[in-house]
C-alpha cells in the first residue's frame, strides 16, 4: 500500500456534515472480497456484510441517504436485505451509524454496540466527547440490543467476528476481526475502526475525555498485535480500496492480502498521533 493513500490521515473522517465528502454517497460496485466477506458501500465510507444461509451480519448503517445504496449492493449480490440479522458499527459518529435506526425497523436486525459508544449511539450522538453540542452532528437515537465488550464474539452461522476495544477515536471505537476460507485457505481479516484524531479533539487536558491519549496509544498497541492478511477499514480510503479493487481481476482475493499495508498504515497513524500529542503538550506549557 502506498504511504500516500493512508495520508487521508488527519483530514476529517468524523461527523461535521458541512465537511462531508461527496464520495459518501457515491456508489462503487459491491464486491465478494473473500469467503462470505463482501463489500457493500459507498465509494468513500465501507459497509461490510458477512452472509450466511442462517442470514447476514451488517457493519456500519452509515448515513440514511446511503440504505437504498446497501440495499441495492446487497441484491446485486443476489441476498436479501431483509436477511440481515444482526448490526455492528466501527464507530459511533454518524458516517457510520446515522441509519442504525432505519436498518433495524426495515430489517429487526440485532444491534450490538461496544459498551463505551452505546451511550452515544442510544442518545443519537447528545453524549459524544466531541460533538455533543454540534446539531449537525446528531441522529436518530437507535436501541442497543446487545452491549458488546473487549473480545467478545459475534457469531452468526459459522462466522465468528472478533470485537477488539480500540478506543480514542471515539471512546468505544471498534476494530473487527475474523477468519475467512477462500479455496482451501484461511486468512484473517482486520476490520480496522478508526485510528484519527480529528480537527478539534483536544489530548491534553480534556475534561470531557481524560483519558484520550492513554486511549489512543491502547489502541495502536491493540492494532500492532492483531494478525493481519485482508485489511480493511471504516473508509475505503484506509486501505488504498480504489487502487486494490481493479486488481481482482487478475489477483482475486490477493488484491486485498496486504499485512505489510496494514503495518504501514498503522505506523504512520501511531507517528501521526505521536506528532500531534507533541505539539499539544508543547502549547500547553507556554
Amino acid at each position: 500500500m502506498m504511504i500516500a493513500a493512508s495520508l487521508f490521515g488527519m483530514a476529517f473522517a468524523g461527523p461535521a456534515r458541512a465537511q462531508a465528502s461527496p464520495d459518501w454517497t457515491e456508489p462503487f460496485p459491491p464486491f465478494r472480497i473473500a469467503g462470505n466477506l463482501y463489500y457493500v458501500g459507498s465509494k468513500g465510507l465501507a459497509s461490510y456484510l458477512i452472509a450466511s444461509p442462517a442470514g447476514h451480519v451488517l457493519i456500519n448503517s452509515d448515513l440514511e441517504a446511503n440504505v437504498p445504496l446497501i440495499k441495492a449492493s446487497m441484491e446485486q449480490l443476489g441476498f436479501k436485505f431483509n436477511d440481515i440479522k444482526i448490526l455492528l458499527i466501527s464507530h459511533a459518529h454518524w458516517d457510520h451509524d446515522a441509519a442504525s435506526d432505519t436498518i433495524k425497523k426495515l430489517t429487526g436486525a440485532k444491534y450490538m454496540v461496544m459498551d463505551a459508544d452505546v451511550s452515544v449511539v442510544e442518545s443519537g450522538g447528545k453524549t459524544d466527547f466531541q460533538y455533543a453540542n454540534s446539531p449537525d452532528s446528531l441522529y436518530t437515537p437507535t436501541k442497543v440490543d446487545r452491549v458488546l465488550h473487549d473480545g467478545d464474539e459475534v457469531k452468526l452461522g459459522d462466522s465468528v467476528l472478533v470485537a477488539h476495544l480500540t478506543p480514542g477515536h471515539t471512546k468505544g471505537c471498534t476494530t473487527w476481526t475474523m477468519r475467512v476460507k477462500e479455496a482451501d485457505k484461511s486468512y484473517d481479516v482486520v476490520i480496522v475502526g478508526s485510528p484519527n484524531v480529528n480537527p478539534g479533539y483536544k489530548l491534553v487536558n480534556n475534561s470531557a475525555y481524560p483519558q484520550i491519549a492513554a486511549d489512543y496509544q491502547k489502541m495502536f498497541d491493540v492494532l500492532k498485535s492483531l494478525r493481519c492478511d485482508i485489511f480493511l477499514g471504516a473508509h475505503g480510503s484506509y486501505f488504498d480500496m480504489e487502487t486494490k479493487y481493479p486488481q481482482m481481476k487478475e489477483k482475486g482475493v490477493g488484491a486485498f492480502v496486504d499485512p505489510e499495508g496494514y503495518k504501514e498504515f498503522v505506523t504512520e497513524r501511531e507517528q501521526a498521533y505521536k506528532r500531534e500529542l507533541a505539539r499539544q503538550k508543547a502549547a500547553a506549557q507556554k
